[in-house]
């Protein structure tokens, strides 16, 4: 069954989801959409490259399943194979090493809006976190620019409880190669109980919410994990609570041309070998995978855009035309 819209589209024009998705089709240079498995993103980097490409730009895709393969099928990675299905620690490490540098590159050799890279962060058990933390690398200007945009997913209960049996469903009877890729409900499940364990840590759960394993899904806690993840980038919540007639589409069946960013073989075995220079032994690669959710504290003024509103420093602060942070100069010492 063809996507109704015209060139795959679904979201209707008079919705706000609409709005959002063509506001960021028209302005931004980089989008991400961080969150958990079962969320919406990868319809959502659907639906944003059918409009990005209809306005003329030229569509580039970061994406965990199609990255990944290319570090466990090179050499030093079939040293890492999945362990119960999970991806190894150190390709994880490696991936997110290696995108820094993919991203800055792309940048450097596609200036302009012309073309618009598209990718997916779930940031869970340090899948792609490394985009949301300050390093000093070529690659920082880039994420931290008021171009580039993350934009979480807030599904509501309703709709977040229908993205669950519809990726059950989608189990046993997939439309797309890659759907046999996706997370399964248990593994949502898993997810879920690891950013409450998360939440937790970083003091955005409440300490008398339950134990992890009873803990329903809450998408006042989800949200507000993600934006304390994201305190060092421009990123904006997108509440969403209406079901897009999906139900014969495949995320991944684009309609438009895309070019997926994905490492050389030789790219993904230099990053594998870096983390192995780093993390010298098994114990101290599952201390970066535990504590994938640490260094990550909004600074002072920091903006994170929710609706009509931001918030700054922990405050809320009116949302301006320009959400750039401003840079006060520093004061000159007297001599």
């Amino acid at each position: 069954m063809p996507p109704d819209g015209p060139g795959g589209l679904l979201v209707r024009e008079e919705s706000p989801l609409f709005a959002a998705l063509a506001g960021l089709a028209r302005d931004a240079r980089l989008v991400f959409f961080a969150g958990l498995p079962g969320t919406g993103k990868s319809l959502l980097i659907h639906q944003l490259a059918h409009l990005a490409q209809a306005r003329g730009r030229r569509i580039h895709l970061l994406q965990w399943d199609v990255a990944r393969p290319v570090f466990e099928a090179s050499g030093p990675g079939r040293r890492y194979p999945l362990e119960h299905g999970v991806t190894h620690g150190v390709i994880r490490l490696a991936v997110g090493r290696w995108a820094r540098a993919a991203l800055a590159r792309w940048h450097a050799e596609r200036p302009g809006l012309a073309d618009l890279l598209i990718g997916e962060t779930p940031f869970v058990g340090h899948r792609l976190v490394e985009l949301a933390r300050p390093e000093r690398d070529e690659a920082e200007p880039v994420l931290a620019a008021a171009w580039t945009r993350f934009v979480i997913p807030v599904p509501s209960r309703e709709l977040r409880a229908h993205l669950e049996a519809e990726r059950a469903r989608r189990a046993g009877a997939p439309l797309h190669e890659r759907e046999r890729e996706d997370a399964p409900p248990d593994v949502l499940r898993d997810v879920w109980r690891e950013l409450v364990r998360a939440a937790r840590a970083l003091g955005v759960a409440a300490p008398a919410l339950r134990s992890d394993d009873d803990v329903p899904y809450d998408p006042v806690l989800y949200r507000r994990v993600y934006q304390r993840l994201l305190g060092h980038r421009h990123a904006q919540a997108l509440p969403m609570d209406t079901r897009l007639p999906a139900g014969g589409v495949s995320p991944y069946d684009f309609r438009v041309p895309t070019a997926d960013l994905v490492p050389t073989e030789t790219e993904a075995a230099r990053a594998i070998q870096d983390v192995e220079t780093r993390c010298a032994d098994p114990a101290a690669v599952q201390r970066e995978i535990d504590g994938w959710y640490l260094g990550m504290s909004p600074s002072p003024g920091t903006l994170i855009m929710s609706g009509d509103s931001a918030t700054k420093g922990g405050e809320r602060v009116a949302k301006g035309k320009n959400m750039q942070k401003e840079k006060k100069k520093p004061k000159q010492k007297k001599k």
